[in-house]
C-alpha cells in the first residue's frame, strides 16, 4: 500500500531483473536472528540441552494430582521447556522461511520436528492427569497461592476435559502428528520450491520472472494483455500439478476430520471453534450476512469493468487500480514512515517501539529472494522480537497495507509479552486478526485525511474497497468452501480434483455474480490457498476487519479513554477468550451487527467512487 506521493531514494534497491539468491541480499534488508541465537552452532547447543532435559518429564508422571506443589513444579518445568522449544522452533522456522531449499535449513527443521515428537510423547500425560483430578480437589488446588499464576491455563485445560483422551491414546496422537499432517510440508515444498512459473515480458519489454510473490505485481499492470498472460501462465503451472495438490488438500481435510472424531467433537468445524469458545452461530452469521449483501459487490465489479473500459471483467482485472494516472512506487523506508504516521493516534509508546523494530532492530525481512517463503507473516517467541517476513514490491500498493497489517500482529505480541505471563501471553488468531486489520483501517483514514485531490481520494477509496472485498467477501467465500469440503468428508463423500473444482465453481458463481466472466483456471484457485491447510482460520479475517472497523472509529473519535481501552486489548494477550476480550474493548461479535456495519461502509464507498469517477 502506499502514500500520496512518489518517493525515490538513491539507496533504495532497483527493480530486480531476476530473483536474487539469499547471499545477494543486503544484511540491512534482512531480519536479525542473532538475538535468538548468535550462530547456528548456538542453536545446536540449545537443541542438545533440550534433548538432555525433556526426559525429566518422567519424574512427574503419576504425581501431579497429589498436591498443588507437585502440580506447580510440573507446570513450571513444562513452561521452562516450552520456552526453549518455542525459541528453537522460532529460529528454525524463520531460517526455513528464508530459503526452504537450503539443506542446512531443511536438516535443522527435520531434526527439531523429530525431537518435538518425542517431547510431545513424553509430556502427553500432563493434560490427562490434570483432567483426572476430581472437582473438589481441583478447586482446592486452584485456591492455593502457589498456583495463582496458573489459574487461567488450568481452567482452559479443564475445559478440554471431554476432548482429552487417555494417556496411551494421547501418546499415539502425539507420535503420529508429524505423519498425519505431513501434507502441509508437501504443499509448501511443491508450491515454494519445485513449481516454476517462467518469465513474462513487462510493459517496458523487459523479461521478468513470474513467481508466487511477483504474480501480484503483474496483476496491477495497466496493460490487460500482461494481466491476462500472467494469470494463464501462472495457473498453467498449478493445472499441471493439480492432481497432486488436490490429493494434498484432501489429506488435510481428512486429517482435520480424523482429529475431531478422535477427540469426540461433533465436527471438524466444532473442534476448531471450541478452543476460542466461539459459537458456530458466529461463523454462520458471517456467511449469511455476506450472502445477503452481495449486490454492492456486483455493483463494484460493474463499475470496475466500465472504468477500465473492458468488454467483460475477469478475475485478473480486479487488482489493477482504477485510477490510471496515480500509479506509484514507494520504497520500503518510506512505507515505514507512512505506517508510523498513520498509527500516531495510538501514542508514542506504540510508534517508537515499532519504528525501532522496523529500522535499527531489523525485525523485518524485506524483499523476495530465491527459495524464500511467499506472502507475509509475523512470528514471535516469548521474550524475543516479533519478526516480520515480507516480499515487498515497490509498485504494489497493497504491500504498504501488508506492512501495517503484520506490524499490528507484531505490536500485539510486543504489548502482550510486556504485560502477561508466558502461559497467558499467546492470543488466539481470532484476536490477532483484529489487531492487524485495525492498523489497516487507521492507515486508510490517515491517507484519506492527507489528500485533497479528488483523484487521489478515488485511488484510496478504490484501495479500501479492494481491502474489504478481499478480507470480508473473499475470505468468507473461502470460509464457506472450508465448511463445504469438511462436511463432504464427514458425510463420506469423495474429495477429488473434480469435486473440489465443482464446489469451488459454485461459490465463484455466487460470490462474483452473473456479470463476471469466470475463467476455468479459477476453479483450481482452491488448490493454491495456504490457509486451507489451517482450516477454519480464514473466517477470522472477515470477523477481524469487522471488529477493527468499529474499534478504529472508536479510537479516532473517542479520545484517550478509548485509546487506553484499545491498548488494554493488546495488553490482554490470551488472558480471556476472544469474544469477552472484544466486548471489553467495545465490540460485540456475537451479533452480525459489526459485519453488517462494514458491508454498509462498502456500499457507501462504492457510491462515492462512482461519483468521483463519473
Amino acid at each position: 500500500m502506499l502514500s500520496s506521493a512518489c518517493f525515490l531514494k538513491d539507496d533504495e534497491p532497483a527493480a530486480a531483473s531476476h530473483i536474487p539468491l539469499r547471499s545477494e541480499v543486503a544484511a540491512t534488508d534482512t531480519w536479525d536472528l542473532s538475538v535468538l541465537y548468535p550462530t547456528p552452532d548456538d542453536w545446536v547447543a540449545d537443541f542438545v540441552r533440550l534433548q538432555a532435559q525433556f526426559p525429566r518429564f518422567t519424574g512427574f508422571k503419576g504425581k501431579i494430582g497429589q498436591s498443588p506443589a507437585n502440580l506447580h513444579e510440573c507446570l513450571e518445568f513444562d513452561k521452562d521447556l516450552s520456552l526453549r522449544v518455542e525459541r528453537l522452533g522460532h529460529y528454525a522456522s524463520l531460517r526455513m522461511s528464508e530459503d526452504s531449499s537450503d539443506a542446512a535449513n531443511l536438516k535443522r527443521s527435520a531434526e527439531l520436528d523429530n525431537l518435538l515428537t518425542k517431547v510431545a510423547e513424553a509430556s502427553s500425560f500432563i493434560s490427562p492427569e490434570i483432567q483426572a483430578i476430581d472437582d473438589p480437589t481441583f478447586d482446592s488446588f486452584l485456591a492455593d497461592p502457589l498456583l495463582a499464576g496458573w489459574q487461567i491455563s488450568l481452567r482452559k485445560i479443564r475445559r478440554l476435559r471431554p476432548h482429552t483422551l487417555s494417556e496411551p491414546e494421547e501418546r499415539l496422537l502425539a507420535l503420529g502428528a508429524s505423519v498425519i499432517y505431513g501434507h502441509h510440508e508437501t504443499f509448501s515444498q511443491l508450491t515454494n520450491v519445485d513449481m516454476k512459473f517462467g518469465v513474462l515480458t513487462d510493459e517496458n519489454g523487459v523479461e521478468r520472472p513470474l513467481s508466487q510473490s511477483s504474480f501480484s505485481s503483474f496483476l496491477v499492470k495497466r496493460d490487460p494483455a500482461i494481466r491476462k498472460a500472467a494469470f494463464h501462465q501462472f495457473y498453467t503451472e498449478f493445472r499441471d500439478h493439480s492432481y497432486t495438490l488436490a490429493s494434498s488438500l484432501a489429506h488435510s481435510v481428512r486429517a482435520d476430520v480424523f482429529s475431531a472424531r478422535a477427540r469426540n467433537y461433533p465436527s471438524a468445524r466444532a473442534a476448531a471453534l471450541f478452543r476460542d469458545d466461539v459459537p458456530p452461530a458466529v461463523y454462520d452469521n458471517l456467511i449469511a450476512a455476506v450472502r445477503a449483501n452481495l449486490a454492492p459487490l456486483f455493483r463494484y465489479f460493474d463499475l470496475r469493468r466500465r472504468v477500465l473500459a473492458l468488454d467483460e471483467i475477469h478475475h485478473y482485472d480486479t487488482y489493477v487500480p482504477m485510477v490510471s494516472d496515480l500509479e506509484m512506487r514507494t520504497p520500503f523506508n518510506n512505507a515505514i514512515d507512512v505506517v508510523l504516521d498513520s498509527l500516531a493516534p495510538l501514542g508514542p509508546e506504540y510508534t517508537a517501539a515499532l519504528g525501532a523494530g522496523l529500522r535499527s532492530q531489523r525485525w523485518c525481512d524485506r524483499y523476495e529472494s530465491k527459495g524464500k517463503r511467499s506472502g507475509a507473516f509475523s512470528s514471535s517467541s516469548y521474550g524475543n522480537p516479533p519478526f516480520i517476513l515480507m516480499n515487498y514490491k515497490e509498485d504494489v500498493f497493497s504491500d504498504i497495507y501488508t506492512l501495517a497489517h503484520e506490524a499490528g500482529h507484531s505490536m500485539h505480541t510486543w504489548f502482550s509479552q510486556g504485560h502477561q505471563l508466558y502461559q497467558n501471553y499467546d492470543y488466539p488468531i481470532f484476536l490477532a486478526e483484529v489487531a492487524s486489520t485495525f492498523n489497516e483501517e487507521l492507515l486508510t483514514h490517515h491517507l484519506l485525511e492527507k489528500t485533497s485531490d479528488p483523484r487521489m481520494r478515488a485511488y484510496l477509496i478504490n484501495r479500501q474497497l479492494d481491502d474489504i472485498r478481499g478480507t470480508v467477501y473473499r475470505q468468507t467465500m473461502f470460509a464457506e468452501f472450508e465448511k463445504i469440503i469438511h462436511e463432504m468428508e464427514e458425510a463420506g463423500e469423495a474429495l477429488t480434483l473434480d469435486t473440489f473444482r465443482s464446489a469451488y465453481r459454485g461459490l465463484l458463481e455466487t460470490y462474483f455474480g452473473p456479470g463476471f466472466t469466470l475463467d476455468s483456471e479459477l476453479e483450481i484457485e482452491c488448490l493454491r490457498i495456504p490457509h486451507f491447510y489451517s482450516a477454519f482460520y480464514v473466517y477470522k479475517y472477515a470477523t477481524g476487519i469487522s471488529a477493527a472497523v468499529s474499534l478504529s472509529q472508536s479510537v479516532l473519535h473517542g479520545g484517550q479513554p478509548q485509546v487506553d481501552r484499545y491498548l488494554g486489548f493488546l495488553k490482554s494477550g490470551g488472558s480471556q477468550f476472544p469474544l469477552p476480550t472484544l466486548q471489553a474493548a467495545g465490540v460485540d461479535m456475537t451479533t452480525p451487527a459489526p459485519i453488517e456495519h462494514t458491508l454498509r461502509l462498502f456500499a457507501q464507498r462504492v457510491e462515492e467512487l462512482e461519483t468521483l469517477l463519473a
